[in-house]
């Protein structure tokens, strides 16, 4: 998936990183998920098996990677990924031809499925060296903290995210908004599409919640 190209560090980063993303991806199908963040614009640029609903121009949630530059390669470390199933992920930098950071590609891995085969898969799936997410990455990981919100309040109910009428979708959306999820840019969009709602319901219950509290 790609979008026009409008700079020589967009171009630089798709023609000598997509392919790679695209080999990682292909490797791995249906598996893994490959995505190369444009750090001088904070937004996703390439998106290699969409796992994670994101679209390309969403926000990155990237930081300062002063540090991150200097080791390279981050992680692995974990991630909860929209439908609820844990994915382990490792974050690399990718540097222009004057050797400063310019993207960065951070894989993304389902391991859900080896779940059920924990015992034959034991070391695979507990791996060695998980770090915690890295904060100078993600301090501002809004879809993160969607899923996590998501995923805390179906638990609380006993609900499946497959199961919602339409009812539970509207509490959803208001509680989400209770919880100041909607501040984040295409944060809207990327709600509607997790719950399967239309993008024009979502804008409409925001609507009348925040006329409500003007």
């Amino acid at each position: 998936m790609r979008k026009k190209k409008a700079s020589p560090v967009k171009d630089l980063l798709l023609t000598r990183y997509a392919p790679i993303a695209d080999s990682i991806a292909a490797l791995f199908f249906p598996y893994a998920e490959v995505v190369i963040h444009d750090l001088h614009d904070q937004t996703v640029l390439y998106l290699s098996n969409n796992l994670s609903k994101r679209e390309i121009g969403d926000e990155s949630a990237l930081e300062e990677i002063g540090r991150s530059a200097r080791e390279r390669v981050i992680g692995p470390y974990e991630k909860l990924n929209w439908d609820g199933r844990r994915m382990r992920c490792v974050s690399n930098v990718l540097f222009d031809d004057l050797g400063q950071p310019a993207g960065m590609m951070c894989i993304n891995f389902n391991i859900a499925v080896f779940e059920d085969v924990r015992s034959t898969l034991d070391l695979f799936i507990k791996g060695a060296g998980i770090v915690a997410q890295p904060d100078e990455l993600f301090r501002d990981d809004w879809q993160e903290r969607i899923n996590t919100f998501l995923h805390g309040w179906l638990r609380e109910r006993q609900l499946g995210l497959n199961g919602l009428t339409r009812e539970h979708r509207r509490e959803l959306v208001e509680a989400l908004y209770a919880e100041g999820a909607f501040r984040g840019r295409s944060s809207a969009d990327y709600v509607a599409s997790v719950l399967g709602m239309g993008r024009a319901t979502v804008y409409k219950h925001l609507k009348l919640m925040k006329e409500s509290t003007s």
